[in-house]
């Protein structure tokens, strides 16, 4: 992107704008302190994040585990995540692996939640929605 793209596509100033380049986003734009871009990635990756902290998912499709995606970076965990931004809210697609022995109904409310509250808060665009998938279900296996 250039400046001069980001610029020309926001005709106002202040608040929570999105741009029109689905590849990054304006979060701010202050005359006095110049404006804030997030990218799709970096959303995805938020998202992503947040839904491996709930207790019951095993991983994000893929099989990209909270733990995998420190050693590898956030970017790997968001492959099983797609985001729409539209002005300035932000749809969500996840698909998780949720362990054995858990509530899948409940596992999935706590995603939603979840991803909801941490894309609001670290974003500040509204997440109108949250659609989670299951993909499978984990066994966790006893070595010996």
């Amino acid at each position: 992107w250039q400046a001069g793209q980001i610029l020309s596509c926001c005709a106002e100033t202040g608040g929570i704008m999105a741009q029109k380049d689905k590849n990054t986003h304006i979060i701010y734009n202050d005359s006095a302190r110049g404006m804030a871009l997030i990218g799709d990635e970096v959303i995805n990756t938020i998202a992503a994040l947040a839904a491996t902290e709930v207790e019951g998912v095993s991983s994000i499709a893929g099989g990209i585990t909270f733990e995998k995606a420190a050693r590898a970076g956030g970017r790997a965990l968001s492959k099983g995540v797609r985001t729409e931004i539209t002005d300035d809210t932000i749809s969500v697609r996840l698909i998780i692996i949720v362990k054995y022995d858990y509530s899948i109904p409940d596992v999935t409310m706590k995603v939603q939640e979840r991803v909801k509250s941490a894309l609001e808060t670290m974003t500040g665009f509204r997440v109108k929605e949250v659609n989670v998938s299951v993909a499978d279900v984990q066994v966790e296996t006893s070595a010996g």
